[in-house]
Parts: C-alpha cells; sequence; structure tokens
C-alpha cells in the first residue's frame, strides 16, 4: 500500500469506529426511554456472540487425529469452570486461552 492508501485506510477506520461509538447516543437521547427493541438486542447479542465464539473454536475439532480433542475438551472445561466459579467473562476467556496455549505448546 502507498501512503496516501494508508492514511485513508487508517481514516476510515476511525470515522468507522466513532460513527459505531456516537451513532447511539445521537439516535437515541437520555430524555426518551430505549426502545424495547434495542433493550432485547443489549440482553440476547452477548450470549450469541459468545455462542458463535465457542461453534468457531470448537469448528476445526479433529477428533481422529493425534490428540483426539482433548486440549481443546480441557480448555472448555477450564472456560466453564472460571466462569461458574468468578462470573467474569474475560477470565474465563484468558483462563482458557492460556489453558489451551500451554496444553498445545507443552504437553500435545
Amino acid at each position: 500500500m502507498t501512503f496516501g492508501q494508508r492514511v485513508i485506510t487508517i481514516a476510515l477506520c476511525v470515522l468507522g469506529t466513532m460513527a459505531t461509538r456516537f451513532l447511539p447516543f445521537l439516535l437515541f437521547s437520555s430524555k426518551k426511554p430505549t426502545p424495547p427493541y434495542i433493550r432485547y438486542l443489549g440482553k440476547a447479542l452477548p450470549s450469541a456472540i459468545f455462542g458463535m465464539l465457542v461453534v468457531y473454536c470448537l469448528k476445526n475439532v479433529d477428533l481422529f487425529s493425534a490428540s483426539h480433542g482433548l486440549p481443546e475438551l480441557i480448555a472448555v472445561i477450564v472456560v466453564v469452570a472460571l466462569h461458574l466459579w468468578k462470573r467474569q467473562m474475560l477470565l474465563s476467556i484468558a483462563g482458557g486461552t492460556i489453558c489451551y496455549m500451554v496444553l498445545v505448546q507443552m504437553v500435545f
């Protein structure tokens, strides 16, 4: 990419980020109640995104390979255990990721 193309790409990324951050405040003022469908999306989307993340992470697991999917299974168990214990999504995701990377690099 040329310098000009890089500048345009960065500017478009900044513009897109700013638009997605500021647009809700422009569309939904604090004086009016938030529409019910927006409240529903706020409740439903985090779980849906987490479900999509699980499917994406486990889509290429080969049960007939040498590890038989054990690192993935152990990491999923660690994520669930951490989440049930602390109820913090970032801790659960980070703990599962670290567990998986340690298992793949040092054990399997």
